[in-house]
């Protein structure tokens, strides 16, 4: 059976980024094992590697490689420098967000947030080997502290993608197969409020698959979707629309109806001939180019060259959209979209009236 078309890889050189992990850094010294002191046992080996299972989803996919990809940097810097990565050093740790900050030669300065990931990243792989990183250790702690009030700059945000903007971008896609799937991912992520992760992570029903986010349950008024989130389980209520071709829930009935899908991931490739679903969960990425694609082909910020217009768009611009679009009391924003705070559902909404609570007339001026 053929798959969908996917654009090959165009060549190039790998990244330090990109650098192999040396076996050195990596093998029993980042895996969960028994004490030294005890003896092996049939029961023990299965319950080590039950364990060793949990950990491996202690953290999403995106952030282990990403941790892996910090590890394997700091790892290929520090042989550069004559040292080992192992045990943990907070001077040179300290160096290396110094040199990460403001690198020599013709190397690119990383973003204050993107150190702070790094740093993140070789906390948790420290701890994996058996090691503590005191971030607050004054080699590393007055570092960062300097970085971020000499290089910190707001944070660049994604443009949001509002009420208008999904009906035309919906508006583009056709009526096969292919076009369903992709017409209920917008609607059902811009309803949602949903993460492009948490869109292809749903199954149709509860422990469908072992990779599985959440499911869906259709009811008469709308889709009720249970989320394994960041923050943990979630409920996201998705309510019907005021028409058929803009409406969330019916979008996905269709989708589900023509695929034949009752089982395992709800969001699957397509085969070739687009007339059946496969069976196999689509990757987040996808999502991300179709967003991308249906911005340019329903002409949103055309007044931009097409590089710059990509660029303002992403995964998150739903969210965003969502935010900014939906005129309700922010509590029930907050709550859809998971947010610990108000502060972050703030963030997320592109236009509000700043002003609607005025402080300083209620304090009398």
């Amino acid at each position: 059976m053929t798959t969908e078309n996917e654009k090959p890889k165009s060549p190039r050189s790998i990244t330090s980024d990109e650098a192999p992990v040396d076996e050195r850094d990596q093998g029993k010294s980042g895996a969960l094992s028994l004490p030294a002191h005890v003896a092996g046992s049939a029961t023990l080996d299965r319950l080590v590697e039950k364990a060793r299972d949990y950990a491996q989803h202690a953290a999403s996919e995106n952030t282990l490689k990403a941790y892996a990809k910090d590890w394997a940097h700091f790892a290929r810097w520090c042989r550069m420098k004559g040292t080992d990565p192992l045990p943990p050093s907070p001077e040179m740790v300290g160096l290396y967000l110094a040199d990460l900050a403001a690198p020599g030669g013709n190397a690119p300065a990383l973003s204050v947030s993107t150190i702070d990931r790094r740093l993140s990243g070789l906390g948790w792989n420290y701890t994996q080997r058996g090691f503590t990183l005191d971030r607050k250790n004054r080699h590393i702690a007055t570092v960062l502290t300097g970085i971020k009030r000499k290089h910190a700059r707001p944070p660049v945000q994604k443009e949001a993608i509002l009420a208008e903007d999904i009906l035309d971008m919906v508006a583009t896609l056709g009526f096969g197969l292919r076009d369903l799937r992709d017409r209920a991912i917008l609607l059902i992520g811009y309803a949602g409020g949903l993460r492009r992760s948490e869109i292809v992570s749903l199954d149709v029903h509860k422990d469908d698959t072992k990779d599985s986010g959440g499911w869906i349950e259709i009811e008469k008024k709308g889709a009720l979707l249970t989320l394994n989130a960041k923050a943990g389980w979630r409920e996201v209520e998705i309510g019907r629309g005021s028409s058929d071709q803009t409406c969330p829930v019916h979008a996905l009935e269709q989708w589900l109806h023509f695929a034949k899908i009752d089982f395992g991931p709800v969001f699957q490739r397509v085969t070739r001939d687009d007339l059946n679903a496969m069976g196999t969960r689509l990757s987040d990425k996808h999502v991300a180019r179709l967003i991308k694609r249906t911005v340019l082909d329903a002409g949103i910020r055309g007044d931009l060259p097409e590089a710059e217009c990509l660029a303002l768009f992403s995964g998150h611009s739903l969210r965003a959209g969502l935010a900014s679009s939906a005129e309700v009391d922010e509590r029930h924003v907050q709550k859809h979209l998971g947010h610990a705070s108000a502060e972050m559902t703030r963030r997320y909404q592109r236009r509000r009236d700043r002003f609607r609570v005025n402080l300083t007339k209620a304090a009398g001026l």
